[in-house]
């Protein structure tokens, strides 16, 4: 695949604002030439070499060091200069101004990583593991970014797709050389070795699917009646006292937002104006802006007052949104003595607990672990996206199509044609196989400079 491009790119690869460092990055056919220009000399490749930054009057922009990386040992592939100067950002605004006036174009959002993906530098799933290094929310999703950017999950999908292609070969010669006299609709070979890929691809996909979870989180939006302690739970959720909490009803009027960590889990949290009918027009926005949130939730939290509102009416005339899961949270259990516990109420389960003293806290944060599928970050060895898991899930489609083909309809070259298709989702993932709008969607939500 690999291709070096004819146009030089350049960006600041260092976050917008002040710091002490700043760095501009070029890439492509012009850094050497650039590097002249605004050095006054070619550094030693991968020696750092300090010097001035100069303009086209020769006038000093700034002092710093040159990094020089010749093609194709560098992150790209190409030629890859790096300017690191002091981090203002008008320093740093002119000297990416002399490097585009020098041939380079701005690059794009990703385009870096895109281009080390087109020279073969690394894969796409070792691309992606770049920008969610960058935004990893949590310890354990750096480490798990760090083992997929090392290859780690891109290891496990070459040895699926080089089974599948075994596989492949064995059933198509069977079935284009039937001279052979291979048998092997009920040889057995292949329905063991299909059975086998099938539980390798279900393994992966089970590990596949907690690395989303570390990357990306869950929404999670708490809902319920006006009073019944929602702000009190997402203030004690995140540890911070971010709501207003009062004893009148309607208080929270607005969508209020937490990112926390349960057991390693980013956690996007969503605090909602209370469900009910009202006049006041500002709180019926809220409400408005609550029922929003629910349809846009992952999970959802119904909370309401066992003292007040013991048979939960509430959550009979709420008129959730279906194929989310609910958990109701019986709070205030502490002004009725009760102790916190776990239960199962109308086919729902059910948390007591009390948000104002924090006891049942840890039930209930236990609870949305399990309800997650969350194994814990020891159960898994690499950070994964939603397009990896839908790649997976057809490609086990297509396995199970196939292993009916064969066992139900004794049919080997549907068969065939689903074991190929299984390859092609799976090939997907590292970019063996990709179509261009998909790279465009992939490398659109990097950063500018990587």
């Amino acid at each position: 695949m690999s291709t070096y491009s004819q146009d030089t790119i350049a960006a600041i690869a260092t976050p917008a604002g002040r710091g002490g460092v700043g760095i501009v990055r070029i890439s492509g056919p012009l850094a050497k030439t650039i590097a002249k220009a605004v050095t006054g000399g070619l550094p030693a490749p991968r020696f750092a070499h300090f010097c001035d930054f100069v303009d086209t009057d020769g006038q000093l922009i700034d002092q710093g060091i040159a990094l020089f990386f010749e093609r194709p040992h560098s992150f790209t592939g190409e030629d890859v200069l790096e300017l690191q100067g002091h981090g203002g950002p008008v320093v740093m605004d002119m000297l990416l101004a002399r490097c585009l006036q020098l041939g380079a174009r701005l690059a794009r959002p990703g385009e870096f990583s895109e281009r080390a993906y087109l020279n073969d530098k690394m894969d796409l799933a070792q691309a992606e593991a770049v920008a969610d290094l960058i935004d990893s929310e949590t310890t354990a999703a750096a480490r798990l970014a760090s083992r997929s950017l090392q290859g780690g999950f891109s290891t496990k999908i070459h040895e699926l797709v080089e089974a599948l292609i075994r596989l492949r070969m064995y059933v198509e010669a069977a079935i284009d050389f039937p001279e052979e006299e291979i048998d092997f609709l009920s040889d057995g070979k292949v329905s063991t070795d299909l059975r086998e890929i099938i539980d390798k691809v279900g393994e992966v996909r089970a590990k596949a699917s907690t690395g989303r979870l570390l990357r990306d989180g869950i929404d999670l939006v708490i809902a319920g009646e006006p009073n019944a302690g929602k702000s009190s739970l997402l203030n004690a959720l995140a540890g911070v006292e971010s709501a207003i909490v009062t004893e009148i009803p309607g208080t929270t009027r607005d969508v209020l937002r937490e990112r926390i960590q349960i057991g390693g889990v980013p956690v996007h949290l969503v605090d909602t104006a209370g469900l009910r009918e009202t006049a006041d027009v500002v709180e019926q926005e809220g409400v408005r802006r609550a029922r929003e949130e629910l349809h846009k939730a992952d999970q959802l939290l119904w909370v309401y007052d066992a003292l007040t509102d013991p048979d939960n009416q509430g959550f009979s005339q709420a008129k959730l949104p279906a194929g989310i899961p609910v958990t109701l949270v019986r709070n205030k259990v502490d002004k009725l003595g009760e102790i916190p516990e776990k239960s199962r109420r109308d086919g729902v389960i059910q948390i007591s607990l009390s948000a104002r003293s924090g006891e049942g806290l840890e039930l209930l944060q236990q609870h949305l672990l399990e309800s997650m599928g969350f194994q814990g970050a020891e159960n898994t060895e690499f950070l994964a996206r939603r397009r990896h898991l839908d790649a997976i899930d057809r490609a086990l489609d297509s396995l199970h199509k196939g292993k009916d083909a064969l066992e139900l309809q004794q049919a080997g070259e549907l068969l065939a044609e689903d074991l190929r298709q299984a390859q092609l989702a799976l090939s997907e993932i590292t970019g063996e196989f990709s179509a261009d709008d998909l790279l465009g969607e992939i490398f659109s939500s990097f950063c500018i400079g990587k």
